[in-house]
Order: structure tokens, then C-alpha cells, then sequence
């Protein structure tokens, strides 16, 4: 069975998934790529980013709103074409 050519290379699909990302959530900051993979098939990357998302200001002091946890999401990116296929909440342990 061949193995199908990647038309969108890592640097595409991670450029699609951070755009993804931040037009959905506008108020996020502080994206960071933690991880990306290629499936076995070759037609999708899985791309884990994380981010800060926004505090509201009441309930946390300056430094800990700059600090805040990191929140994780997984986007699914096909390969042929970029489109997204998913986003999901990834824990990290």
C-alpha cells in the first residue's frame, strides 16, 4: 500500500492550527507548539499548542494572571488540504 504525499508540510499545518486557535479564542494569549505528529497514514497532523487564556481581572493578583496555567487543545490538520478536523482539549499529566 503507498504511502500518500504530504501536500501540507509542518510549518503549513502549524501555521493553520495557530490561526485556527487564535480566531476562535481572540482573547488567548501566549500560544506556544508543544508537540506535532504525523499519523501513520499520513493524512493528518496532530498538532498540540497551549496558551493562556484570559483571566478575569477581579479574581487573581497581577502576578498570577501573567502566570497563569496553561491550557492545552489538539487540532487535527489534514495534509491534502489543511483543513481542520477537530480540536479537542489534550491534559497534560
Amino acid at each position: 500500500m503507498e504511502t500518500p504525499a504530504t501536500a501540507i508540510d509542518v510549518k503549513q499545518a502549524t501555521r493553520i492550527a495557530f490561526e485556527y486557535l487564535n480566531d476562535l479564542y481572540p482573547e488567548i494569549r501566549d500560544t506556544l507548539l508543544e508537540e506535532v505528529e504525523l499519523t501513520e497514514d499520513e493524512k493528518y497532523w496532530l498538532i498540540t499548542l497551549s496558551y493562556i487564556p484570559r483571566v478575569p481581572e477581579k479574581t487573581l493578583s497581577v502576578f498570577a494572571a501573567m502566570s497563569g496555567p496553561r491550557k492545552y487543545k489538539l487540532l487535527k490538520v489534514e495534509t491534502g488540504t489543511g483543513k481542520v478536523w477537530a480540536m479537542k482539549i489534550r491534559n497534560v499529566a
